[in-house]
């Protein structure tokens, strides 16, 4: 039975996955994510499930590998300079065909950076991050009970799709409590032939790999995972409208960001400017049909991010450069202002892009 409670961001995410049947956890605490790995350590004993704060990040993401290969659900936590250390495991659980649930509470940078939120993590979120030519499906709350919903839609995700999947929240979200309804208990619906569970010589051997010694074959396997991406694409895109029916100007942003510019959108409605928002909540895959869609009625874009300007491209992509596309954006931890966002809106309804 569902229940609602208040909770910040970190704890939702932590006891959703808990609830999406998670019993193995593997992390290392930084901050903005620390309350994440906290809240993991204090229950997943009480529930016979497994905590472990790794030596490092790499220890933490390869033991994350060893649990996936065996069909559990499983996930690991950081933030940003963390998530980077974990990329040449990722791509191994990519090249490997295994879900898992890697949870990134961003934070700024390049380098050490702050601990203020961010979102200057997309492009390692959507483009790869590690070696080699693989995605991951990624995720992006804009409160705290998409914290919650999206933990347990990224594990369902990730098993049907047999591919990690990645849940990417600024800090401002992973810190922040608000009342959120936590999902019923649940668990993997979907059959794991593939996994190494031993034999019992009632089967075949199974064998987890990404290393393939044949060209042939790691092509064709790429161009196999290629094909289930497609599908992904096609079936997994989920996103957000808010007042685009009539909309001369659409601003596109994801978490806090979403968040701040929805009060734009209704200022810049009250002084009649048809102003309207599409918020990716997948942004992997990308909405490009909802925002293709758009700029067949808009006179332009902006695009609202906590980043120098990175999602701005699969924007301009997705409208093929038919009409405009400008970028509202705050760097190093700082949040664009309602105010700075209805400028930008302002100055897109002028032709001031």
């Amino acid at each position: 039975m569902s229940e609602k409670v208040l909770m910040k961001g970190n704890e939702a995410i932590a006891e959703a996955a808990i609830r999406a049947g998670c019993r193995h956890y593997f992390g290392y605490p930084i901050t903005p994510q620390t309350e994440l790995a906290a809240y993991m350590a204090k229950q997943m004993p009480k529930i016979d499930g497994v905590f472990l704060q790794a030596e490092s990040e790499i220890s933490a993401i390869n033991m994350v590998y060893g649990v996936a290969s065996a069909g559990k659900r499983v996930m690991t936590s950081s933030s940003s300079p963390g998530v980077s250390l974990k990329q040449e495991g990722i791509s191994y659980i990519a090249g490997s065909d295994l879900p898992a649930l890697i949870v990134n509470v961003e934070r700024g940078g390049p380098g050490l950076g702050g601990i203020q939120p961010s979102q200057a993590d997309y492009f390692q979120a959507t483009k790869g991050g590690g070696h080699g030519d693989y995605h991951l499906i990624v995720l992006t709350p804009a409160s705290v009970q998409e914290m919650a919903d999206l933990t347990a839609l990224a594990f369902d995700l990730a098993d049907k799709y047999r591919m990690p999947a990645m849940l990417l929240a600024d800090g401002t979200i992973g810190q922040m409590m608000e009342p959120v309804e936590l999902p019923a208990e649940s668990g993997c619906t979907v059959e794991k032939p593939w996994a190494v569970t031993g034999t019992k010589m009632a089967r075949e051997h199974n064998i987890v790999n990404s290393l393939y010694l044949v060209p042939e074959e790691l092509e064709k396997t790429n161009f196999e995972r290629f094909e289930r991406y497609k599908a992904i694409e096609e079936n997994e895109v989920r996103y957000e409208e808010f007042m685009m029916d009539d909309a001369e100007v659409c601003v596109v942003a994801f978490g806090i960001a979403a968040r701040v510019s929805k009060n734009a959108v209704v200022a810049a409605r009250k002084e009649g400017i048809k102003a309207g928002l599409i918020r990716p909540i997948t942004v992997w895959p990308f909405p490009k049909k909802a925002v293709a869609k758009a700029a067949a009625q808009v006179k332009g874009f902006v695009s609202v991010e906590l980043s120098m300007g990175q999602m701005i491209e699969d924007v301009k992509l997705a409208c093929d450069c038919r009409v405009p596309v400008s970028l509202c954006n705050r760097a190093g931890g700082m949040i664009p202002s309602p105010d700075e966002v209805l400028a930008a809106i302002k100055n897109m309804q002028g032709g001031n892009a």
